[in-house]
This record gives C-alpha cells, structure tokens and sequence, in this order.
C-alpha cells in the first residue's frame, strides 16, 4: 500500500483545519499529492483562501543554486510570492498581517545542511513571535527515519546550511523536525502536524511507492540523495561535487587528480554497498567549468549505502596524496567543511589521514544525545 503525504490526508478531510482561515503556504515545486496534483491548486479548487505563498532556496519554479530569489506574483494563480531566499529569510510582521494559519509543505532530503528545514526553522519562530498558528503537511524522509550520523552541530558554525543542534542524518519527517525545532527552542506555538498514512521509520524512499518527487534541480534521483549525503562535503573543497553535469554527487573529480591512484586508494576501503568507476567529466557551470576533470564516479548499490564515511574517505585521499593541490575553501573566514560537518576537529582529523572509523567513533556521544531528545517527538 502506497505511502499517502500529509497533504493527501488533509484532502481526504476536505481540508477542515484550513476551511474559513487566509492561509499562507510555504512552498515549492515539490507541493504535490501522490497522484502529482498540486497543492495550491487543490486548494483554490476546494475553496481555500490561500492568500500569500512563500518559497525557500530555488524559488517556487526550481531556479538554480544560490540564486537570490525575489518576491513575484504566481503566473497562473495571480497570488503573491514572498521569497523566503533573498534580502529576508523568515516572514516579517508585515508578511503575515493578513494571514490567519501557515501552512508548510515541501519535500526534504533528511540531511541538516538542506536549506528548506531552516525556512520552516526560521519561520516557525515567525509564527511563534506574531501569533500565528502552523500545520506541516507531513512527507517521508527520503533516507528513513532510523539513520542518525554525525556530531550535533556546535552554536559557533550556526549558518543555513547547519544549526539547531542537529546531526548531519537526523531521521525526522519535516513534522517531527518542526517538534523538534519548538522542543528545543520552547516555541511557544499552536502547531499541528498532518500525519503521513503508511509510513513506518524503515522506509527509504522507493519503499513508499510515490515516484520520486525531486527536491531541487542537483538531486533530480534518489541515487543522487543517497550520495549527497555525503559528497556534499567536497562542496567545501577545491574537488568538482560534479555540478554541473547530468549526475552531480555522483561524478567526483578535478582536472589536477590522477583517477588511477585514487581508484585504487578508495578499493582498499572496502565499501560493500558502494560502486565505483573511473570517470573523466566536463562540468557545464560550477567548479572547472569546460574542464577535464579525472576522478570517479559513485554507485549506490543499497538504499543504506553509507556516503559520509565513502565522503570522508575520498577527501582524506586526495589531500594525503595531491598536497599540493588540495584545499579547503573558506565562507565568512570559517572553513566550509565545519559549517557542513558541524565540528572543528573533522577538517583537521582528514588531513592528518585519520580512518572515518575513528572520526564516526568521536560523533558516537553526540548521536545518543540526540535520539534521547527527540525520543517523544517520533510520530510514526
């Protein structure tokens, strides 16, 4: 039996919580029903007033990567769009004087360096400050529920890319992370979630039965999930993450690499559940752009096929062995790889060529820490 969203639940109950209140939605392209209606549209067609939408990194039509997004009125539905990614990236007092109930329905990718789950962060402070109530329309964590890896991130790297606490995989559906997020930050909010049906914590995505619904324009498979968690960790260094190709996460590489050393470097970690091939690429945009890169690219062969460590382990590669090329890049005078990692020991631990076993057995306190917090926020 197929999973149903949150929103597909709200519809059978002709969104009732909704009825008679001026809502604004938070969303995107991802704001679809199981059977890929939209959810504005579902809406208007049942006589909501959805007065204002607001929409995170990419907008509401999949824009590229870091792109300042701003504030437009839909084509088709003639509905003001408030970019929640630009000069702002929580709704103002003067965004919600018209509204009456926020609704958030978005598609995650359960990993904390995802912008969207710090707009719903910073927005449920939003509601919580002016007195506006909430409802997250649940969806699946693509990685499952039961998977928790990494340290919790410290308060120094907090950016929109890593805060609140969490660890890197944090095995929360959207609606259980905003209970998170009110948990630890004593929100003082009428929240409701609208539960998922069918949904059980060892669901990976593809065990839902729902095509894959893409969350933004680098992860257009589920394959490509599964490696970002993490192969985004090479955005922090001078390695193409293969952005700007047809498989980004998956084609890892620089013009500088020798891919033979490297392949054989990476056999010798022995990663059951990972593929790998030797692969030269052209990114079209980002790092290298119309260069040869040399390098490989990664096949999950399981859903639990574990990237951070396969990550850590191809970054410890290719700085022990290309010295004097390798290097971390840098963002606000902070390296980058601290705010993704959410440590300041990791960067250090990599170059001095220390095993992922000894860096995973540091984050291992952290990773308790955090089950027995969010131990009754779990709603499936």
């Amino acid at each position: 039996m197929n999973t149903l969203y949150g929103l597909d639940v709200l519809r059978e109950h002709d969104f009732d919580v909704l009825r008679g209140k001026r809502v604004g939605i938070i969303t995107n392209y991802s704001g679809v029903s199981s059977d890929l209606k939209p959810n504005v549209e579902l809406m208007l067609e049942t006589g909501i007033r959805v007065v204002k939408i607001f929409t995170p990194e990419h907008g509401f039509f999949g824009a590229s990567d870091g792109l300042e997004i701003k504030d437009t009125i839909h084509p088709k539905y003639r509905i003001k769009m408030v970019s929640l990614y630009g000069s702002k990236k929580a709704p103002t007092e003067e965004d919600l004087e018209d509204i009456d109930i926020l609704v958030y329905d978005i598609q995650d990718v359960g990993l904390r360096f995802y912008t969207f789950i710090y707009t719903l962060a910073y927005s449920l402070e939003s509601a919580s400050k002016y007195g506006i109530s909430y409802v997250v329309l649940d969806r699946p964590n693509p990685l499952s529920g039961e998977t928790i890896i990494g340290p919790r991130i410290l308060d120094n790297l907090n950016s929109f890319v890593g805060g609140y606490k969490l660890p890197t995989r944090y095995g929360l559906t959207a609606g259980e992370l905003a209970l998170y997020y009110c948990k630890l930050k004593r929100l003082d909010l009428d929240l409701t979630v609208i539960r998922m049906k069918n949904w059980t914590r060892d669901m990976y995505y593809p065990d839902t039965g729902l095509l894959w619904n893409v969350p933004s324009p680098n992860l257009p498979t589920f394959s490509s999930v599964i490696c970002y968690a993490g192969m985004c960790f090479i955005e922090a260094t001078n390695i193409s993450e293969g952005r700007g190709t047809t498989k980004p996460f998956e084609y890892i590489g620089a013009p500088w690499i020798d891919e033979d050393l490297v392949f054989e470097e990476m056999k010798k970690e022995n990663f059951p559940d990972v593929a790998f091939r030797k692969r030269y690429f052209i990114p079209e945009f980002s790092k290298y752009k119309g260069e040869i890169c040399r390098g490989l690219e990664f096949f999950p062969l399981n859903y639990r096929a574990d990237f951070i460590k396969v990550a850590l382990s191809f970054i410890s590669i290719v700085a022990r062995r290309f010295p004097e090329h390798f290097s971390y890049r840098r963002y606000n005078e902070v390296t980058r790889i601290n705010l993704l990692i959410g440590d300041e020991e990791t960067e250090k631990d990599i170059l001095e060529g220390r095993n992922w076993k000894e860096i995973y057995e540091r984050w291992r306190n952290d990773e308790e820490e955090f089950k027995e917090f969010i131990e009754d926020l779990m709603l499936y």
